[in-house]
């Protein structure tokens, strides 16, 4: 198992179009939530994902907001899950983030239903529970 980081500038026409293809997949497809999967944040983002053999594993894209940082599109490929890869995912997710931006404190948009697993990763809630998209969400805060 790899893990990849890259700027979108980086990536190959392939790996993008695999990215994509998973995402529409899970958020679009399976939680039945039509709405703008790719959008202009793609282009500012750091691309990180999980890869065994050619098939991506798990998923999250990381975007730099200044005085601080955020992380989402958190995916683990259906095939995949099971095996605590989440977990992985977002250990390395964060330690890509305290490389390229250092003690910055990082806000992310999480599903409600996965408040307790983010919790674990030091994130406490900082907001009432909202819809985004008709999902549940709640803005967690980790510094």
């Amino acid at each position: 198992m790899d893990y990849h980081v890259k700027e979108f500038a980086k990536l190959t026409t392939k790996e993008f179009f695999e990215i994509v293809k998973l995402r529409i997949a899970v958020f679009v497809v399976e939680q039945n939530c039509p709405y703008q999967e790719v959008d202009e944040a793609d282009e500012q983002a750091l691309h990180t994902w999980l890869q065994d053999d050619s098939e991506i594993m798990g998923y999250t894209r990381i975007i730099d907001k200044g005085d601080t940082v955020t992380f989402g599109r958190v995916i683990v490929n259906p095939d995949y899950r099971g095996k605590k890869l989440g977990n992985k995912l977002v250990e390395e997710t964060l330690k890509v983030i305290e490389a390229y931006y250092p003690n910055r404190p990082i806000i992310i948009g999480a599903q409600a239903h996965l408040t307790n697993f983010y919790g674990a990763f030091g994130f406490e809630a900082i907001s009432e529970e909202y819809l985004e998209d008709d999902i549940p969400h709640i803005d967690m805060r980790k510094n």
